[in-house]
């Protein structure tokens, strides 16, 4: 993950990004829930703040979080800021709750935190509501048990299927789910989606103009400026003299299998046979482009179908994390002995592409040890060259 630590100084924004701080209003589509008044203490007494925000390709890009960051360095330019940036593209929020404590907790305390995965869940992933409650909930409660304090700030972007769901006044599956956890959590909600939606109706705006699924500047531009809007609204008034930070609530989880004791996996712990490696693959031998941050990653492989690895690991769930690309295979996956199931790892995007995505072999299992036994299947789909498994991580919960 890229980190920053920024100096505040005003002769050192870029004007291109530069940001209004004049109070504004929030908007309809913007849901304040809690005071945000944690992370406004620590900016403005403490002189310091650790902000982080995890996402996919959106929240990589260069998008709505430097203007984010532009924002709040202009609004406390006294504050040593620390910003992570966690958007690792094509990522849904399954994968999100499980690499989080290594991308954005292992940090440090995360004082104000945003999310954005509305849209991953919906193109990339195709999750059924659960999983996007699970994965979201994961998130934000791992989050909270980290530091009860953390204000957080969830984002809905759109994509086109999204965008005309709510155009005919239907709410799209992942932010429904997203919108349970957040007001479970006490969390705010940007609902940019539903912004563009009715600035398109209304003919104030075109597709064309906000820019697309990856938002132009203009569309970025909006999103910043709704979260502008929630900030200001939250901070308008001087802070108590005796203010003092809050937990946040913690009810009792919506779903006490939701991934908030994810985490991810070395894959040196399995017990791997002869036809598996754990290296750093020849990617210029092997057919297919790959992200750059993939490059170098040590990954554990096999293309051999019929022999078995194993894992031991403790919790509710098991998956890997893989780059899953034009060879991709199927897997025959069992816990504790159990029926093995086939899990396909290609995935529609993978025709040209290793595609990063995390994929679960159990998510209901009772707490306490378990082992993982996993093969490559002789079949494949038939969009696939072959029989390839590329892990990055195992993953748990």
């Amino acid at each position: 993950m890229r980190q920053t630590t920024w100096i505040l100084a005003a002769a050192a924004l870029t004007a291109s990004l530069c940001l209004p701080i004049a109070a504004a209003e929030p908007g309809a589509n913007v849901t304040m829930r809690g005071t945000l008044h944690n992370c406004r203490l620590r900016f403005d007494r403490d002189k310091a703040g650790h902000v982080a925000f995890i996402g996919g390709s959106i929240t990589e890009m260069n998008g709505y979080r430097p203007m984010v960051c532009e924002l709040l360095q202009q609004k406390f330019p006294q504050t040593k800021f620390t910003f992570t940036d966690a958007g690792i593209s094509s990522t849904c929020s399954t994968t999100g709750a499980f690499r989080l404590k290594r991308d954005v907790l292992d940090k440090g305390p995360v004082d104000l935190f945003f999310v954005e995965f509305a849209v991953n869940d919906d193109q990339d992933a195709n999750h059924a509501a659960r999983d996007c409650a699970r994965g979201m909930e994961g998130l934000v409660r791992h989050t909270r048990l980290h530091n009860p304090n953390a204000d957080i700030v969830i984002t809905y972007f759109v994509n086109p299927g999204m965008l005309a769901q709510l155009q005919a006044g239907r709410t799209p599956l992942p932010m429904a789910a997203h919108e349970k956890v957040a007001a479970h959590y006490d969390a705010s909600t940007i609902h940019l989606a539903k912004e563009v939606a009715e600035r398109i109706t209304a003919g104030k705006l075109t597709w064309k103009q906000f820019g697309g699924t990856h938002p132009a500047p203009a569309g970025n531009r909006i999103c910043a400026d709704m979260i502008r809007g929630l900030l200001e609204a939250a901070w308008d008034k001087p802070l108590p003299a005796d203010a003092k930070p809050t937990p946040c609530p913690m009810p009792e989880p919506l779903d006490t299998l939701s991934y908030f004791r994810g985490r991810l996996i070395d894959v040196k712990e399995a017990k791997a046979p002869k036809g598996f490696q754990v290296h750093v693959p020849p990617w210029k031998q092997i057919k297919g482009s790959f992200r750059g941050r993939f490059a170098d990653q040590t990954l554990l492989t096999t293309d051999t179908p019929g022999p078995a690895l194993t894992l031991a690991f403790e919790g509710t769930a098991v998956g890997a994390y893989v780059l899953a690309g034009p060879d991709a295979g199927i897997v025959e996956a069992s816990v504790d002995g159990a029926r093995a199931r086939k899990v396909d790892l290609f995935h529609r995007f993978s025709r040209g592409l290793h595609y990063p995505r995390t994929v679960m072999f159990a998510a209901d299992l009772k707490p306490g040890p378990h082992t993982l036994t996993v093969r490559m299947a002789a079949d494949h789909n038939p969009q696939s060259t072959g029989t390839a498994l590329r892990v990055l991580h195992f993953v748990a919960n």
